[in-house]
């Protein structure tokens, strides 16, 4: 029941329609790559292979290097290791030192800067790790991590610790104790594989590992968590797809930033995925200069629709050591999800969550849409800043009676 439109604004004018080519889904191009065949190409061994690993590649591919971007580089190997698979490294645009791909990817010389309340593992993991690998904070389900490696590596990676075996963590999954852990809990019902990214396997591999999982009976479905999709679409063959078929109930869960990643071919390994029948959720995490815009994060999970992805989460930032020049504010996280909800399909609405530091798991974030809980109603705003109550006695029940301070409605 609609009360008064109490300090409710009207909607903002759409801007000026300035981001309509990152709606448009657009292929990634070869650049300095032209003269490859189609062959090796799309092969995605070749693009693993002539990944830019090292601050001399960068030097000769990106001539306008930024004297904060050849110290990050330089010192990469010290913390996360640098790679950017050629495919992904044309999405870059070598004339903005702003531009959303490059600062996901290219090290700068902030990294080295660490703040007290920085932590090397954020989430806790480490302290929630019965077996070597595996993960279990929450009581029905375990994060299995499979591998350190990576197509590319995001350079606010929450497991930078052990990914890509930079800081010599020595990461080294056991997986036959692994899958006993999970025989012997039967409360775990969800198995998330995750590392590194789990799509780096072999075919072979991976199907052997995921056998293995489906035969425990009490584990009713598993999740790949992985950005390969995004960095490495080339790896999403019809074979791949058609081995995991084979172990439905099976989502897997992409991590995409800005719509720009989303190209011609993003789209196509996707629907290829979802063709198989496999439920598919994007994660992103909300980053300086990268998303922190409404209006880049609406067309972003619009354009997650169009390739058939449920925007699934936002994640505020972890406090990985040396990612304070790529976080935000929960304010400005909260002023986005303003901006969504009401504003845009509710499919296309993820749910913004900070990992509370130190394990204490994802917690959700929302505007504050409940404004107060009297005797006899509950008072909520809409999207629009229109103020309504809701009848409801003290202690949750439905009112039997109508309290007296509500207005009947028009139509009684």
């Amino acid at each position: 029941m609609h009360i008064e439109p109490k300090g409710s604004e009207d909607e903002e004018p759409a801007p000026a329609d300035l981001h309509a080519e990152l709606r448009e889904f657009r292929p990634a191009g070869r650049g300095y790559w032209r003269d490859v065949s189609d062959s090796d190409w799309n092969d995605w061994h070749w693009q693993l292979k002539h990944r830019i690993t090292t601050v001399e590649q960068l030097q000769r591919l990106m001539p306008g290097l930024s004297p904060e971007e050849y110290a990050g580089a330089a010192f990469a190997n010290h913390k996360l290791a640098l790679a950017i698979t050629p495919y992904f490294f044309n999405l870059i645009d070598p004339s903005d030192e702003l531009c959303p791909i490059r600062r996901q990817v290219i090290p700068r010389v902030e990294e080295t800067h660490f703040a007290p309340w920085e932590m090397t593992d954020p989430c806790g993991e480490d302290a929630h790790s019965p077996v070597p690998g595996l993960v279990h904070r929450y009581p029905d389900r375990v994060l299995f991590l499979v591998t350190d490696r990576c197509a590319a590596y995001c350079r606010y990676c929450t497991r930078s610790r052990l990914v890509s075996n930079a800081t010599g963590y020595d990461f080294h999954p056991q997986f036959e104790q692994q899958i006993q852990y999970v025989r012997d809990h039967p409360a775990i019902r969800d198995v998330l594989l995750s590392g590194g990214d789990p799509l780096l396997f072999s075919d072979e591999k991976l199907e052997h590992l995921l056998r293995a999982l489906r035969a425990i009976p009490h584990v009713e479905f598993l999740r790949i968590g992985t950005r390969i999709p995004v960095f490495l679409p080339q790896r999403i063959t019809p074979q791949l797809c058609e081995r995991l078929k084979q172990f439905h109930p099976l989502f897997i869960s992409i991590h995409s930033n800005h719509p720009r990643e989303l190209t011609t071919e993003v789209r196509a390994a996707l629907e290829r995925l979802a063709d198989a029948g496999i439920p598919l959720g994007n994660q992103s995490v909300l980053l300086r200069h990268v998303n922190d815009d409404p209006a880049v994060m609406k067309i972003h999970v619009q354009k997650l629709l169009r390739c058939r992805v449920k925007p699934y989460y936002i994640y505020q930032c972890d406090l990985i050591a040396g990612s304070a020049h790529l976080r935000t504010s929960v304010r400005e996280g909260l002023a986005i999800m303003e901006k969504l909800r009401g504003h845009t399909s509710g499919y296309a609405v993820p749910q913004y969550v900070i990992d509370a530091p130190g394990g204490g798991g994802k917690v959700p974030i929302n505007p504050d849409y409940v404004l107060s809980r009297n005797a006899d109603r509950v008072v909520i705003r809409n999207y629009e800043g229109k103020v309504f109550e809701y009848p409801e006695a003290p202690d949750g029940t439905p009112l039997a009676t109508r309290p007296p301070a509500i207005r009947e409605p028009e139509w009684v």
